[in-house]
């Protein structure tokens, strides 16, 4: 018997309850894993509280992420002992995730630990850092250099946003965040690397097709409004990395930015990344981010204690990544 977290809906009302499973209860999968660690992810947030519509299937253990050791495999890529982390595919949506100390997933959905990292560093990094590391990747791809200027960084306080800060400025470049709770959290900003904190409520007016030039690249994890104005706002030549939609997933913009400064776009998808660019975003997130990074911008948490961070996490509460430990 094992603990788990189990989400169920109730007259249209989704219910956590922590619960003792066996490993019979477990859905299919070639690898059988014993999880050390998971982390709390906004999209988890909007799973176990039903504020989205993320799972549709009931019973539902969520955790988009985990990493842990593997008991039993019938895979010969894995075997017993051999330490593996989890993001995407799904996983805490559509098939039952990582907040229950065992999870039995396809061996194609793992990536072996990387060298340097264990299972509690690659929670505190998760699926939020792994998806700002290829933000980052994509920026580097597009000819984004920490000499070209100044990157902004939306949504900052959240997972993404402060993995992106401290990635960006580990790697040379000057950061500027872009923040609904600036005075709360704009010292810890500056403290991963930030050189300069705005309000949020700057980005969130109607922009102009096209504004003064400031940005060399963006980083966004909110879209909508804040996502336009900063568009409007690029240097020519310049990119926009965009992995998130906190503010809502319209975007009211114009094709001036694109046509007439040549403005790059680059969709950032973490859920179903191939595998060569899952593990090199994964070797480059653990060599770059400092131990500093672990102590500055990550909690942890215990099973219990998830449904109310769940509460916190959608309603902006939450700063930096939440370890779940198990």
């Amino acid at each position: 018997m094992f603990d788990a977290l189990v989400l169920t809906q109730e007259e249209k009302a989704t219910k956590a309850t922590i619960k003792q499973l066996e490993i019979g209860d477990l859905p299919q999968g070639e690898v059988l894993v014993e999880v050390s660690c998971s982390s709390l992810n906004y999209k988890d947030g909007l799973a176990i509280t039903g504020a989205g519509r993320i799972i549709r299937d009931f019973p539902m253990v969520p955790g988009i992420d985990f990493a842990g050791v593997v008991v039993s495999s019938k895979d010969e890529r894995y075997k017993e002992g051999d330490s593996v982390i989890l993001t995407g595919w799904g996983v805490g949506e559509n098939h039952w995730g990582g907040m229950a100390k065992m999870a039995r997933v396809k061996a194609d959905w793992l990536v072996p630990m990387p060298e340097g990292c264990n299972a509690e560093k690659a929670m505190m990094v998760g699926t939020a850092g792994l998806t700002a590391m290829l933000c980052v990747q994509a920026l580097q791809n597009a000819n984004i250099k920490p000499e070209s200027g100044e990157i902004l960084v939306t949504g900052a306080s959240g997972g993404v946003g402060s993995v992106a800060i401290k990635l960006l400025s580990e790697l040379g470049y000057q950061v500027v965040a872009c923040s609904g709770r600036v005075e709360e959290n704009g010292p810890l900003l500056k403290e991963l690397g930030a050189k300069e904190v705005m309000d949020r409520a700057e980005f969130e007016q109607d922009a102009k097709p096209l504004e003064k030039q400031r940005w060399a690249g963006v980083v966004d994890t909110v879209g909508n409004k804040v996502l336009a104005k900063a568009l409007a706002q690029i240097d020519y030549a310049g990119a926009a990395a965009i992995c998130g939609l906190a503010g809502g997933f319209a975007l009211p913009t114009t094709v001036m930015p694109f046509i007439l400064r040549g403005v790059n776009l680059l969709g950032i998808d973490s859920v179903h990344c191939p595998l060569d660019k899952r593990q090199a975003a994964w070797e480059q997130v653990i060599a770059t981010l400092p131990d500093s990074f672990y102590q500055q911008a990550c909690q942890k948490i215990s099973l219990k204690d998830v449904p109310s961070y769940a509460e916190k996490i959608i309603k902006g509460q939450v700063t930096g990544r939440v370890l779940v430990s198990l």
